[in-house]
């Protein structure tokens, strides 16, 4: 029987857990530094109310994933659901992402027009661009920018000017603004778990035929001899090892540390049974507030009190690392870490693959994918996100800047 060893017992753990178990011959550990499986996804109750650790409703393309996961955990579809932001230039909230619908409502429309109308003949330099502001800009014109981009993704990144932000593939909305209020969703599917524990029954499902090591860590990686020691001393080897942290911990941040934002969350209880408009689910806030979104719980919960949790979000440097940096030097330095791991490693999740566009259909479809290729010996051959398992949208910025893959 071969050996498998998962770090991290997140979404994207537990996914390579299940689709490992459900492959058969492997033997499968899992390395969870916590008391518990799920990480920011795991169901914890603040007042009564559930909630978990920056909202991850289910919001996906693939039908394959959302099948698969819908056969394990029963989830209710959420075809509704909107997102709101607020501009304090306007005095206004309006849908999000932005869309031509509520453009047409702002009193500066004319002057918009005008913008857009020039920036139309610049479609290819925006896709070209060197910047997030540059992208936008060149999208949108400077007045939607300035609305609702600027302020957001400066304190989203913790940056003093977007033109820092010169990666943007996770960011594809501005070229073509479309009519209504869900235009950015319309081609997924949007749903979260009935149970009232969310997708908790999910990860012991996932893992119940492997070993989960619980409050242990891993303190050294020897990649060449396949070997792992941990925080209770035990050494595990393994013929794969699957990485869902961040991959600089692998060689000891031999290229140096990768960068995250983090997140100060504050739950708050208000004595109202709705906060939010029917079918809102979040609100941004693009201004010079410190958070930058706030979520009512009980619109993906459907939990039944007198009151209602809201969740307020802020960045941090030092609480977390919850979102990769999309900046060109963090991505080639995560690539040197990739190149250097050999055929036996895969990176997966979120922060294994160092990238921000990675939620929860993209875990389970990585671990679906991997599976998929050990079952058919297809080559381990490691390669930096943008192999098939991983994001094509990455892969394009690679090819673009002359990356190596």
């Amino acid at each position: 029987m071969k050996k498998a060893v998962i770090i991290g017992g997140g979404f994207a753990g537990c996914a390579m857990s299940h689709q490992l178990n459900l492959l058969g011959g492997w033997d499968v550990k899992v390395v969870e530094a916590s008391s518990f499986l799920g990480a920011g996804v795991r169901t914890f109750h603040y007042g009564g109310h559930p909630y978990t650790f920056g909202p991850r409703h289910f919001l996906s393309p693939y039908k394959k994933v959302y099948d698969y996961l819908k056969k394990i955990i029963p989830l209710e579809l959420h075809p509704n659901h909107e997102f709101l932001t607020y501009v304090e230039k306007d005095n206004e909230f309006y849908n999000y992402p932005i869309n031509m619908s509520d453009v047409k409502t702002m009193k500066d429309y004319d002057v918009i027009e005008k913008e857009m109308k020039e920036k139309r003949t610049e479609i290819k330099g925006a896709i070209e661009a060197r910047n997030l502001e540059e992208y936008w800009v060149k999208s949108v014109g400077e007045t939607l920018f300035n609305k609702f981009i600027k302020n957001y993704n400066k304190k989203m990144w913790l940056v003093d000017d977007c033109k820092k932000i010169d990666t943007f593939n996770w960011s594809p909305k501005g070229v073509a603004l479309k009519e209504g209020s869900k235009a950015a969703w319309d081609t997924a599917i949007s749903g979260y778990p009935i149970a009232k524990n969310g997708y908790d029954d999910y990860f012991d499902i996932a893992t119940k035929d492997s070993e989960v090591l619980f409050n242990t860590k891993v303190e050294n990686c020897n990649l060449k001899n396949k070997e792992l020691t941990l925080s209770n001393k035990v050494t595990l080897d393994y013929d794969i090892l699957i990485n869902t942290i961040s991959p600089d911990f692998l060689l000891d941040q031999k290229y140096g540390e990768l960068k995250f934002i983090g997140r100060d969350f504050h739950k708050i209880v208000l004595p109202v049974e709705e906060v939010f408009p029917k079918n809102v689910y979040f609100l941004y806030y693009a201004n010079d507030e410190k958070f930058t979104r706030i979520v009512e719980y009980k619109k993906f919960t459907k939990h039944k009190s007198k009151s209602s949790l809201i969740g307020m979000e802020i960045p941090s440097l030092n609480n977390g690392k919850l979102y990769p940096l999309p900046f060109k030097d963090e991505q080639m330095k995560a690539q040197k870490y990739f190149d250097n791991m050999g055929s036996d490693v895969f990176c997966i999740g979120r922060a294994g693959s160092y990238y921000y566009g990675v939620d929860i259909d993209d875990c389970i479809r990585q671990a679906m994918i991997i599976a998929e290729d050990l079952k058919n010996n297809r080559s381990q051959e490691y390669v930096v996100p943008g192999k098939e398992y991983q994001f094509p949208e990455l892969k394009k910025l690679q090819e673009k800047d002359n990356i190596k893959i």
